[in-house]
């Protein structure tokens, strides 16, 4: 069998992409990179790829489990391309991820395709008050009602929510030509827009706003990152999570229902997508700290969040600085050493207001 036969099957179409990703220099293998070699064998658990000069690439536990589906296809001498996990083992391997290497090629089609407007058939899968839900190669997408043509669009009395999502409901299971308008890799999610994201129209309606322009707007959309705004009949901006407040937002359904009146700032326009800020239109704590505290200071501080990091503490509505799992040796012992919702002493590590960035190093038994 030919050395690309398998894998060329597998990605044929994402190998521009890969030409793209594929970083062919010289320089040895770094984590997160995508890397390519042959097959040199397979057993029941493993995969080795030559990745000569540099040595030899094993996919093996997890990583084997995660990508079977893909490793079934494949033989000895076959090129594949993988993304590197850890580039020297405890036996000296480095070791290799095809299912990630998968997703990096699938986002980078995912950019593509919003360049290119390609026009895509989905079949939808669920609705929501705002719009419909769509999955496209695995990733999770969301299509706006406002998004949609103008004979799919629910049309009823009063603008009744119930009766929206019962309309929107009718769609499920159809098929919809939509085009992609806007990658969230971080979030793992994408938009979709049934409507043509080049006709003049559309055009004509961005084209009279300007960034810094505050509307008022209607909430048209609650998703997990963020809310969709309507500025206008046909016209939707999205406030990403990070925009809505300077204090932290987990859930944006808890601030929001569909058709709340909402004052937003236009912070970006950009391929006929307009991005708002509501915190923009509030005032910025972290000035009230500019020339008050330092680094080296010690301060009292909540803690209000962990995350793979370590903890979020709060000194103020809207700023909140990171304690370091690495400060206590780990996620666990952070964990054992503070508790959400109580207060202690900390001293700042780091602070650069205009970067909205703190870090803070836990005083022990200086509880407040």
């Amino acid at each position: 069998m030919a050395k690309d036969t398998v894998f060329n099957e597998i990605y044929a179409s994402e190998q521009p992409a890969l030409r793209a990703l594929i970083d062919t220099s010289a320089n040895p293998p770094e984590k997160d990179m995508l890397v390519e070699g042959p097959v040199v064998s397979i057993d029941k658990s493993s995969v080795f790829i030559d990745l000569q000069p540099f040595g030899t690439g094993i996919i093996y536990g997890r990583e084997f489990n995660n990508a079977r589906d893909i490793i079934k296809k494949i033989n000895i001498g076959d090129l594949v391309k993988a993304k590197v996990v850890d580039t020297n083992n405890e036996e000296g391997y480095i070791e290799l991820s095809l299912k990630e290497a998968k997703q990096a090629l699938i986002w980078s089609e995912a950019e593509k395709a919003i360049k290119g407007k390609t026009p895509i058939e989905i079949t939808v899968k669920e609705a929501n008050k705002g719009g419909l839900i769509l999955e496209w190669q695995g990733i999770a997408g969301f299509l706006p009602a406002s998004q949609l043509k103008p004979e799919h669009y629910p049309r009823v009395e009063d603008s009744d929510k119930d009766k929206i999502l019962k309309e929107l409901k009718k769609l499920v299971g159809t098929k919809l030509t939509v085009t992609m308008i806007s990658a969230l890799p971080k979030e793992g999610k994408l938009i979709f827009s049934e409507k043509d994201g080049t006709s003049e129209e559309r055009k004509e309606m961005v084209g009279k706003y300007v960034v810094g322009d505050e509307l008022d707007t209607t909430v048209a959309g609650i998703v997990d990152f963020g809310v969709f705004l309507k500025v206008e009949d046909g016209l939707e901006g999205l406030v990403h999570i990070s925009e809505i407040d300077w204090g932290l937002v987990e859930d944006p359904r808890a601030l929001f229902k569909i058709g709340d009146k909402v004052k937003a700032k236009i912070i970006e326009i950009k391929e006929g997508k307009i991005s708002l800020s509501i915190k923009a239109l509030k005032e910025n704590p972290w000035k009230e700290f500019e020339a008050t505290i330092k680094k080296g200071d010690i301060i009292k501080g909540v803690v209000i969040k962990f995350n793979k990091h370590g903890a979020l503490v709060s000194i103020k509505e809207g700023v909140a600085g990171l304690v370091h799992n690495s400060l206590f040796g780990g996620e666990d012992k952070l964990r054992q050493n503070l508790e959400l919702g109580k207060t202690y002493n900390f001293q700042i590590t780091l602070f650069e207001p205009k970067e909205h960035r703190m870090t803070l190093a836990f005083l022990e038994d200086k509880k407040a």
